[in-house]
């Protein structure tokens, strides 16, 4: 399989320090030619920037995660919007992401600071005119009510929710990613969704290191295992894998507005 464009990615993490390099090398030879490593952290979008210089195939997103926040919303200043939008002028930085809400677990930041956080970002995102890349896990009322009111174009990344919800992203003129969860045997939800997708607005990623796909699930994911969800997501919607990776290239260009990749 060729043509692979991984939407969601995460080679700063700690897990790729051992064989970085090695790995990201080997990425063409096995049919991923492109990859958006998207930034959550302060430190995640500087290590972002540095990798997309490094490797022409790799491109780069902005953002602060829902779980940042407090930590943000401590320093009572939106001095860190400033620096967003200086590093979003980076040529290769394509969007503003990870941003969004994470009501999962009971320690996370309060729902309030996550909130206002992720609104002063889609703000920015409207300012600047840039795609968004959200995050919503266990929120999605309080996401889709935000989302309605600043109507960004983006994507919703590691879609969680149900048919329905998919319906109400899609026409928000939204796209949707899926990652190695749709080959899970617990996956009814997600097929469910992936099927009322229309095949233009139908994301592929890894999330990675995180939701390894069937066979490989527990393992460190990476983008080489985007195969098996892609065959997963062809099956579903009645094409041939090669179909599915090329139209999902297409749409990941067309939503991170890359006029052309390498």
């Amino acid at each position: 399989m060729q043509n692979i464009f991984d939407s969601h990615a995460h080679y700063d993490d700690p897990r790729f320090d051992e064989d970085r390099d090695a790995l990201l090398s080997s990425m063409a030879s096995r049919g991923v030619r492109a990859i958006m490593n998207v930034g959550n952290t302060t430190h995640a979008n500087i290590a972002g920037i540095e990798l997309a210089k490094k490797y022409p195939f790799i491109y780069c997103s902005i953002g602060i995660h829902p779980d940042q926040a407090a930590e943000i919303a401590a320093q009572n200043s939106k001095d860190y919007l400033d620096v967003m939008a200086q590093q979003l002028s980076y040529e290769k930085a394509m969007a503003l992401g990870e941003i969004g809400l994470d009501y999962y677990y009971d320690d996370a930041s309060p729902r309030d600071v996550q909130k206002k956080i992720f609104e002063q970002q889609l703000a920015l995102a409207k300012d600047l005119q840039v795609p968004v890349i959200i995050h919503n896990r266990d929120a999605h009322a309080d996401t889709l009510e935000l989302l309605k009111k600043y109507r960004p174009q983006g994507i919703m990344h590691c879609f969680s929710g149900s048919a329905e919800i998919a319906k109400e992203v899609i026409k928000l003129g939204m796209y949707v990613g899926f990652t190695g969860v749709i080959t899970f045997k617990n996956a009814r939800r997600a097929i469910e969704a992936a099927a009322e997708i229309p095949l233009d607005r139908l994301l592929i990623e890894t999330d990675c290191p995180y939701m390894a796909p069937t066979p490989f699930r527990g393992s460190r994911c990476d983008s080489t295992m985007l195969t098996q969800t892609v065959a997963k997501l062809a099956e579903i919607k009645g094409i041939s894998p090669q179909e599915l990776a090329d139209q999902t290239c297409e749409n990941t260009c067309a939503v991170y507005r890359i006029s052309s990749l390498i």
